[in-house]
């Protein structure tokens, strides 16, 4: 998780929401991809931390299914997200800060509830709260520093 928080103070110093990800190998040792969000210096508005790191995860392993990696990522992914990780067949999740408003595992939305979404032809395991105070506080400092550059004179 702390290479996945080092991803999104880079997201933070190009100006993006400080999310970041990290994808583990089945070997559940080996870093096969990172990403952070930027939506905004990609023009691409679905290039979420987890989609880079998918994205990247895939060339790395040469294939679109993730089977037996980790997830490792700073906020609760959203509903694209969630998504992108059951297609890439991903085991499982781990996240810091949860997301009251767009998170789509245990907040907002719970995706992989089984009663609720029997639709999904794959679920991961996931768990929340690793290294949850330093991601808070990571994204509060931001949306602070951002709120206060708006500030009119």
């Amino acid at each position: 998780m702390r290479l996945a928080l080092a991803e999104a103070e880079i997201a933070a110093a190009k100006g993006e929401v400080p999310v970041g990800a990290v994808i583990v190998g089945p070997d559940g040792e080996t870093v096969i991809a990172s990403g952070h969000n930027q939506p905004i210096t990609s023009h691409d508005p679905t290039a979420h931390a987890e989609i880079v790191a998918i994205r990247a995860a895939g060339q790395a392993l040469q294939n679109y299914r993730l089977e037996q990696c980790t997830l490792y990522v700073t906020l609760e992914p959203c509903t694209q997200c969630v998504g992108a990780l059951v297609h890439a067949r991903i085991a499982r999740v781990v996240f810091a800060a949860s997301e009251p408003k767009a998170g789509s595992l245990q907040s907002a939305r719970q995706l992989l509830d089984a009663d609720r979404s029997g639709y999904f032809n794959h679920r991961f395991a996931w768990q929340g709260g690793v290294l949850e105070n330093e991601a808070r506080d990571l994204l509060q400092h931001f949306f602070r520093t951002r709120r206060e550059q708006r500030k009119p004179l």
